[in-house]
């Protein structure tokens, strides 16, 4: 049973420590004790949540977790040194408005804190959310980098058209030895049309077929073969430029895959925010409770009324700058009673001392 009281003492002198309160004048307002255990428990438990939203930060940042623990501790106790500053700095003054202007600026900085530490909770809290709408983001940055890319080589579009033309141009060779293998073959046959004589054999009209669709079919392997060699040139040049793209794309492609940092993540939150009311009044809601835990030690401090440990506080600093005036003025008092004393037989030491000098020179 003394072992648990002794650990509550413990406890309860800790949380003294958090507020901030000077632990002998308190203990003789035991009244006053309650209030200041639930500021040192708020101040101490904000701490805490900035040391954990620190080190969801970090982890974004650092995959060393011993440098995460590192700075999340050291964040945590600067946030913690600050609170306890901002909430043991207050004191209760007899006007309301004085309160108030002494309060004002503390409740600012503790705002502000509290938005530093709620927004990387809340990016925890929805993170699985914010996951989603990192891969929707990823796959439309993809594709604008695709785009991109494909404006940084205009010279495919180029090749493409030229490979295409020639393709167009063997096409187009092959169609017209077909006509003539048509026209040549309607003249044997005797098939009777505005092209044909109608007779069949091979006459004059057949031989000037024939003869027409050799040369149709020589234009047309010549054209091929040239063509295709081209086609093939062009083909390799593409390949070549395909190969300097995908290695560049390549290279994109890394940072992209890394497109999960803690900016990343916050526009992603700020796109569901944007989307989604639900995501947007809850994240109002985790706002307001850490604005809430932040501010609560200043409010309770503001709100409540000037308590015995508020009196005895200010009772004691005025004593402690009243003994620090006496000393100052009893010291002041005997510089100058030893300077007045100096002042009045500073004459006969001057004429002294001339009279020695004086002898000095005799002998």
């Amino acid at each position: 049973m003394g072992a648990i009281n002794d650990k509550m003492n413990y406890i309860k002198n800790f949380l003294f420590f958090c507020s901030g309160a000077y632990l002998p004048l308190l203990k003789k307002s035991p009244t006053e004790m309650n209030k200041y255990l639930g500021i040192g428990g708020a101040v101490f438990f904000t701490a805490v949540f900035a040391g954990m939203s620190a080190g969801y930060a970090l982890s974004t940042v650092f995959e060393n977790v011993y440098w995460v623990v590192v700075l999340a501790l050291v964040w945590s106790l600067m946030i913690f040194n600050l609170d306890r500053y901002i909430v043991s700095s207050m004191e209760k003054k007899a006007s309301g408005w004085s309160n108030l202007k002494m309060a004002l600026p503390r409740v600012l900085i503790a705002m502000l804190l509290a938005l530093v530490i709620a927004k990387p909770l809340e990016l925890k809290i929805f993170e699985k959310e914010i996951t989603r709408q990192l891969d929707r983001d990823r796959l439309r940055v993809i594709q604008e980098s695709r785009e991109e890319l494909d404006l940084g080589f205009p010279e495919l579009i180029g090749l493409r058209e030229e490979i295409n033309n020639l393709k167009s141009e063997v096409e187009s060779k092959e169609n017209f030895r077909n006509q003539k293998q048509q026209e040549y073959d309607q003249e044997r046959f005797g098939i009777k049309n505005s092209g044909t004589s109608g007779l069949i054999g091979l006459g004059i009209n057949a031989r000037k077929k024939e003869n027409q669709l050799d040369e149709a079919e020589d234009d047309f392997r010549s054209t091929q073969v040239r063509n295709h060699e081209k086609i093939d040139a062009l083909e390799a040049e593409i390949l070549r430029i395909n190969q300097q793209k995908e290695s560049e794309w390549l290279s994109q492609k890394a940072s992209l895959d890394n497109y999960n940092g803690m900016a990343a993540q916050l526009d992603a939150f700020g796109s569901l925010i944007n989307e989604s009311r639900p995501i947007f009044w809850a994240n109002i809601f985790i706002i307001l409770l850490f604005l809430f835990l932040e501010t609560a030690p200043i409010i309770v401090k503001l709100l409540t009324e000037k308590g015995p440990y508020d009196w005895m506080i200010e009772r004691h600093q005025e004593g402690l700058v009243l003994g620090i005036n006496e000393k100052w003025h009893k010291v002041k008092s005997e510089s100058e009673s030893r300077i007045a004393v100096f002042d009045t037989l500073q004459p006969e030491i001057k004429e002294k001392n001339i009279s020695l000098a004086r002898n000095k020179i005799t002998r």
